[in-house]
């Protein structure tokens, strides 16, 4: 008989973390903005600190990716939702430790936190079947996938918003509370079985052995390097909002440059519901378009400085005074805001059929150990997307021009991704 309680606390429990996951790196990066405006760091500063510590939680997803695996599949899953929930409690606290010893136990704690998201994340997918029938398991991946791009989003905006109102102080000791919450509803869950025969060397071997295989799949390896390509985009403009925010919109605040990325999520979710409606799985034909027309759209983004954009915005906060000043920022600068939503747009268009078409052609067998090392390959381009803004940083590049940069990039990957037909590729 299946644990029916489990799946309830897994929803909630994901959502929390995270939740937090998001929340703490916008209280570690909108501290960055606080000392900028208060003229203890330079704009250089707030750059290269920013990308580092967006860049962080990306390195342990990378370095132990074979070994979560294993764990995941030797030890009970509940065991590593705990596990994962209670290192992300650890990484918090040693983070809240800043308030008395400085900035920079703050990366040390991040990076624990991300050790702690590596051993939870294949464990929330991995028990679904373990308590779930098999016929509610697509819409219990879509349930989990949904509301973990909710607590994105949330976790983006709330983060911003208690560093922007409350005491360092207080800011952890909420992301503590978070995360408290998570871990105590995960020791509330039944424990599921384990299974002691998997042994290290064949879990990591098979692990390896099946990224040589899909990388090297004439079809399936451009995929997957497609798929990359979306989080290349995603988390280089993710990092790169805040300097642009300040410098070219001139937003007053950490929340007001969160809701940049809320714009850029809303297109996603509208791109990937259209690609839902107006492709089939496994055609392939129209993603190229949409990732040239996501390069155009980061060309526009780029485009928003010589075009005088951010002083219009300016000027309309100049005239709202200080108390109109938030809703000015809701409905300032549509122009912006359009292009962040058709960047989005673009974007899931361009992912939705890529992740379609792998899950799709894969081994039913090994779709498991397909999406781990796709997930493997999405987290390496994250943390090329760090190396890439902080190189632009480096050669002084304005936080405009790296998204000029990244539009070349853009162009210059999908003209080389000729993605084969299922039969050429046969």
């Amino acid at each position: 008989m299946r644990p029916t309680r489990n799946y309830p606390l897994l929803l909630i429990s994901q959502f929390l973390g995270a939740f937090g996951d998001n929340a703490i790196l916008a209280v570690i990066v909108g501290q960055l903005t606080l000392m900028q405006k208060a003229g203890q760091i330079t704009q250089e500063e707030l750059r290269q600190r920013g990308t580092i510590y967006t860049s962080i939680l990306f390195i342990p997803y990378v370095l132990l990716a074979p070994l979560a695996g294993y764990l995941n599949d030797r030890h009970a899953k509940t065991s590593w939702l705990r596990g994962g929930n209670l290192i992300k409690l650890i990484g918090t606290l040693v983070c809240s430790l800043s308030i008395g010893f400085g900035y920079s136990w703050q990366a040390v704690g991040y990076f624990i936190v991300g050790i702690g998201s590596t051993f939870y994340g294949p464990a929330k997918y991995g028990i679904l079947p373990e308590i779930l029938p098999r016929e509610r398991l697509v819409k219990a991946n879509g349930t989990v996938e949904l509301l973990t791009l909710l607590a994105i989003l949330f976790g983006a905006i709330g983060g911003a918003l208690i560093v922007d109102r409350l005491s360092l102080t207080a800011c952890y000791g909420v992301l503590i509370g978070i995360f408290a919450a998570s871990f105590a509803l995960n020791l509330l869950m039944t424990p599921t079985q384990a299974n002691p025969e998997v042994e290290l060397s064949a879990s990591v071997g098979e692990f390896f052995g099946h990224f040589r295989g899909l990388l090297t799949a004439a079809r399936l390896g451009k995929v997957l390097l497609g798929t990359a390509l979306f989080w290349v985009c995603g988390a280089a403009m993710k990092i790169n909002f805040q300097p642009w925010g300040l410098d070219v919109l001139k937003l007053p605040d950490n929340t007001q440059i969160a809701l940049l990325g809320l714009w850029l999520s809303v297109g996603v979710m509208a791109g990937s519901i259209a690609a839902g409606i107006l492709y089939k799985v496994g055609d392939l034909r129209h993603t190229r378009h949409a990732g040239f027309a996501l390069a155009g759209f980061l060309a526009l983004l780029f485009a928003v400085e010589p075009l005088g954009l951010g002083a219009l915005g300016r000027t309309a906060i100049e005239s709202a005074g200080p108390a109109g000043t938030k809703t000015v920022m809701l409905a300032v600068l549509p122009a912006v805001m359009l292009l962040l939503v058709a960047s989005g747009v673009a974007a899931g268009l361009f992912l939705i059929p890529l992740n379609a078409a792998l899950q799709a052609e894969s081994d039913p067998q090994k779709l498991g150990k397909t999406i781990a090392v796709q997930n493997f390959c999405d987290n390496c381009g994250m943390i090329l997307a760090g190396l890439l803004v902080f190189a632009c940083v480096k050669a002084h590049l304005s936080a405009s021009q790296v998204f000029l940069v990244l539009a070349v990039l853009v162009v210059v990957v999908v003209a080389w991704l000729r993605i084969p037909g299922k039969k050429s590729a046969a």
